[in-house]
């Protein structure tokens, strides 16, 4: 009787970023190797694809053992064809070297393709705010046209909303709040998406107060953000709440933003406030940004500091 080794299956890498249903799906259909290069990005995609340790590990992985979970794309108009769940492993694959991927194309609509490209990223672990508000706003908008294109009877946006959260565990409310974020500056989005990663000295935006500040007009939030980054500090949920009122009641002017964030929260770190009509005068114009202007601020205090100590030991010698 032969011996049978029982040994532990451990999933790559390739299989930890697709979903259950593409690995089943990929048994099921037809996959064959384009080239890397004839393959295009799918337009608006909001999820990034960054270069990190993860995408390192994935490219060793495949490198070693090659794509193990097709990607899907579709064909174009042109001759080349559309990447539509797979833009990590396609990364990944360039990085080790390959010049072609597995795929399986399918004959899709935008619709279509747009909710296949947003159901199989937002079943990853990690999801900045920002690509989880672009890809529900995506989602709706695909599945508000279907219904339009198939005459099927609509429901109202809170009842979309709630399918679709429903979907990702989440409340339709908390959908709508999501979308909310992509009204905001993308500095600003930055920001919130600061607000998940684990680096204290990062400025951050929570979610909450960024769904208030998104209803601020595009200038009130380039006055908002020219504060947060002059002074290093960003609005609590109750400031934020103020500022959404000043908008909409048209009494949002600089000056009363200033006053209302001047007011120290528990958690501020103190800040020396110094008027720019002040040190215009006396600062080179060459300075292009706030950044430089700080920084030369502070090397003058500390040139100051180490005159005034050499002129202190010159005049006790000098006794």
């Amino acid at each position: 009787m032969a011996n049978k080794e029982n040994k532990m299956h451990l999933a790559s890498l390739d299989e930890i970023f697709t979903t259950q249903e593409e690995r089943d799906n990929a048994d099921l259909e037809k996959v064959v190797n384009i080239k890397i290069e004839d393959i295009e990005d799918f337009p608006q995609h909001p999820f990034k694809v960054n270069i990190d340790s993860e995408m390192e590990e994935m490219a060793n992985s495949i490198q070693e053992k090659g794509v193990l979970v097709p990607t899907i794309v579709r064909e174009k108009d042109n001759g080349k064809y559309e990447m539509i769940s797979g833009h990590r492993r396609m990364k990944a694959s360039e990085i080790a070297g390959l010049e072609t991927i597995p795929a399986i194309v399918r004959d899709l609509t935008d619709d279509e393709a747009t909710i296949i490209m947003v159901d199989s990223n937002l079943q990853r672990e990690k999801i900045l705010p920002s690509e989880k508000a672009f890809a529900y706003k995506l989602k709706l908008e695909a599945l508000k046209h279907q219904g339009k294109q198939t005459s099927r009877q609509l429901v109202g946006k809170l009842e979309t909303a709630e399918l679709l959260g429903k979907e990702n565990n989440e409340s339709g409310r908390k959908v709508q709040r999501y979308i909310r974020l992509t009204y905001l500056l993308p500095k600003l989005l930055e920001y919130v998406d600061n607000s998940v990663i684990k680096n204290s000295e990062m400025l951050k935006i929570a979610f909450s107060p960024a769904v208030e500040i998104s209803f601020l007009t595009t200038e009130e939030q380039k006055c908002l953000l020219d504060y947060i980054e002059y002074y290093q500090i960003t609005p609590s949920h109750a400031q934020a709440i103020k500022l959404k009122e000043m908008s909409q009641n048209k009494t949002f002017t600089k000056e009363k933003m200033e006053e209302l964030l001047d007011v120290e929260k528990p958690n501020a770190t103190p800040m020396l406030k110094v008027s720019m009509n002040k040190l215009k005068n006396v600062l080179p114009r060459t300075l292009k940004n706030d950044k430089e202007r700080e920084d030369y601020v502070i090397n003058a205090v500390v040139f100051y500091e180490k005159y005034q100590q050499k002129e202190k030991q010159r005049q006790e010698l000098a006794r």
